[in-house]
């Protein structure tokens, strides 16, 4: 079954957040970029994957359609582990991380959903998972800046059913702010997205600990300062989670063996798809690390991270952005009615995407990459 045509499908959906959107890493939001990556055989079905993401898109799309996509054509797309193997391999002077990495991952991705069309069973199934139909979610914010506004949307998504809610904010005040809101019966955890150094990070934690947060997330630049996370996590009293931005399975291997987290995010559509994933797993497992995958998704990628989420960490609550999108190619599928997202039972990822919501919303003309 080979690989003969990739096609790349970048789409721009506006949002809204329920107040007027503040810079958030170094962007202002008002509309979600994807890149849908659809990978086609010749004799079986067709794969869908995800590459991050966002305002990273049009780099990620040029990995796909100029290096890794006609790299790919002619491969077997039953390969999975051997052709993307190669693939890293083969392009690895032009840099083991960033497009590169998330072009991978979008092909991988497509691939275990050819995969599990193929098996006709979800991915949850051919990882070894049961599906409990839906899974809690916690809503992830977006930042918000003012304490009054972060208050605000904390209440409303509770009143939404989520019990557990993150924060993407860098004042203390915001977090105490948010803990005044929502009372001491919901998760809060807090995402600062790299701000401080280590002696800061330290300082800010200790301060934090009496809102009682399940983790403070990525508190140091840069984030691969593992042994300086690892003085955080020792001596700031708060459990620290990170891993959004490693971009390898040694990666995280260097994070565990430095003892810098407690909880590892891998994230589906940055890391080198589902693959490698499954061996960070089995890696923080044997670390005595919790996993709780990373999703800032709402494409493949949502659904490969749900997949995952099921398989590998079904106790944890899974991570929804809380925006409000004007249209989805899934439709509803991406909600959280009362705090919950239904788990697909289709085959492979479990989900096709519209495409005419596709066509829609799209930035420019689909590309395509195939086989004469």
């Amino acid at each position: 079954m080979k690989i003969v045509a990739i096609e790349t499908h970048h789409i721009r959906v506006p949002f809204t957040i329920g107040a007027e959107p503040t810079e958030f890493v170094g962007v202002r939001w008002t509309a979600l970029e994807t890149l849908f990556v659809r990978v086609v055989t010749d004799t079986g079905p067709d794969g869908w994957g995800e590459g991050f993401g966002h305002a990273c898109c049009p780099a990620t799309r040029a990995a796909v359609e100029t290096q890794l996509g006609p790299a790919a054509l002619g491969k077997n797309a039953r390969d999975i582990r051997g052709v993307t193997h190669q693939l890293a391999q083969q392009v690895h002077l032009f840099g083991r991380s960033g497009p590169l990495a998330y072009a991978l991952s979008a092909l991988d991705v497509a691939l275990w959903d050819i995969a599990g069309k193929e098996a006709g069973m979800p991915l949850w199934r051919m990882l070894g998972a049961g599906s409990p139909g839906r899974v809690t979610a916690y809503a992830s914010l977006l930042r918000y800046g003012a304490p009054a506004a972060v208050a605000e949307a904390c209440l409303r998504a509770v009143d939404r059913g989520y019990r557990h809610v993150k924060l993407h904010e860098v004042d203390p005040q915001t977090v105490g702010a948010a803990r005044k809101a929502v009372g001491p019966g919901i998760g809060l955890m807090l995402d600062t997205n790299c701000p401080w150094t280590v002696d800061e990070a330290i300082a800010i934690a200790q301060r934090l600990k009496e809102h009682d947060l399940a983790w403070l997330e990525e508190p140091i630049w840069p984030p691969e300062d593992n042994g300086a996370l690892a003085r955080v996590r020792r001596e700031g009293g708060v459990p620290i989670a990170a891993g959004e931005n490693a971009d390898s399975f040694h990666a995280f291997r260097d994070m565990f063996t430095t003892g810098a987290v407690d909880i590892a995010q891998p994230s589906v559509a940055k890391i080198g798809g589902i693959s490698p994933m499954l061996q960070i797993a089995t890696l923080a497992e044997a670390h005595c690390v919790r996993l709780v995958p990373h999703c800032a998704y709402f494409g493949p990628g949502w659904l490969a991270s749900l997949h995952l989420h099921i398989a590998l960490s079904p106790q944890a609550p899974f991570e929804r952005l809380f925006i409000d999108l004007e249209a989805s190619p899934y439709h509803d599928r991406v909600l959280a009615p009362d705090g919950f997202v239904t788990v697909p039972d289709g085959p492979g990822l479990g989900l096709d995407p519209d495409r005419d919501v596709l066509a829609r919303y799209r930035v420019s003309k689909p590309g395509v990459v195939k086989i004469d």
